[in-house]
């Protein structure tokens, strides 16, 4: 229960504008971002932002010419919901640590015991009160990366319906081969930088994927390109936000977001603090190795020709199979 008057109106105020950010994938980018720029020591939204991008790329990709015509309506229904699930999970445990901060700041006294009132994990509590003390960025954006992945791999990647139907099924290793285990962030001159991850299901290995991009983007030589690119890019869930740097004579394919997909009314399951059953944490925060390879533009217009030549192959396979049948 919230103890006073100035309280409630915290966690109140707290709630509306966690809400106003959740609406869907393109609310949350812009958020994410926004509240970047205004505290630039709080590093981990702004690789948050990022990665929401690639999301609402995904999302763009599942309507697009190619995988529309290769995956069912009712399995790329289901790929929306997943990512648009786990995005919406994260945002609704995050935002709330990140406002939290903000009021602290303005009290001019840390104010993290209120987090309880939004179900954050005892770890971030404590580590938010560390940050306060220390101000060490690295290891405050390495535990915000540690946590938003515990948080949903009980309520989505072991969820026995999206686990069966999604991270088992066909269609999503057909996705998986493109996009959905590698993370893109463009320059505006038309390069690529990223990195993927095998092993998408365990959390240590997305935790690991989550410690390179945020050093891709806060320690790396191009850090400054990759900051460049989100100042004068504005989200719209369409890949062709950075296409029209890599392709420059390309139209714009898939149609916006929000032309595409209606909002989702989620509702937050009651979730176990998963930070009073996690171990031996302490090696997250270990020295990172980095793959030589960062520049994946070559990967990228590989991997596009790949794909678009399997989906050929594929409907070249079923039509052969068809006119077979149809013989007989």
């Amino acid at each position: 229960m919230v103890n006073s008057v100035w309280e409630k109106v915290i966690v109140e105020d707290i709630r509306q504008k966690t809400d106003a950010g959740n609406l869907d994938n393109i609310s949350r980018t812009v958020f994410y971002e926004h509240f970047f720029r205004n505290h630039p020591e709080i590093k981990w939204p702004f690789l948050a932002s990022l990665v929401s991008r690639n999301a609402g790329y995904n999302m763009c990709d599942l309507e697009g010419e190619w995988l529309s015509r290769s995956i069912p309506n009712h399995d790329r229904n289901l790929l929306f919901l997943t990512y648009e699930r786990a995005n919406w999970l994260i945002f609704s445990d995050a935002y709330p640590q990140l406002l939290l901060y903000e009021k602290s700041k303005e009290a001019g006294e840390p104010l993290f015991s209120l987090l309880r009132f939004f179900n954050v994990s005892a770890f971030m509590q404590n580590e938010w009160f560390t940050f306060w003390q220390k101000g060490d960025e690295e290891r405050l954006w390495t535990s915000l990366i540690i946590n938003e992945q515990y948080l949903i791999q009980k309520p989505v990647i072991e969820h026995p319906v999206y686990r069966r139907r999604v991270f088992l099924s066909m269609p999503y290793r057909l996705q998986n081969w493109l996009h959905f285990s590698t993370v893109l962030f463009p320059t505006l001159n038309g390069e690529i930088y990223g990195f993927s991850v095998h092993g998408f299901r365990k959390v240590e290995n997305r935790i690991l994927l989550g410690r390179r991009l945020a050093w891709l983007l806060f320690q790396s030589p191009v850090a400054n390109a990759l900051d460049e690119f989100s100042r004068v890019t504005p989200h719209t869930g369409s890949r062709h936000d950075y296409e029209q740097y890599v392709y420059p004579n390309r139209r714009r394919e898939p149609e916006l977001l929000r032309l595409i997909y209606p909002l989702v009314q989620h509702g937050r399951p009651s979730l176990p603090d998963w930070s009073r059953r996690a171990k031996k944490l302490q090696p997250y925060y270990n020295k990172l190795t980095i793959p030589e390879n960062i520049n994946l533009t070559n990967w990228y217009h590989n991997k596009e020709l790949q794909l678009q030549l399997g989906i050929l192959l594929q409907e070249l396979l079923f039509k052969d199979k068809n006119d077979r049948i149809s013989k007989r």
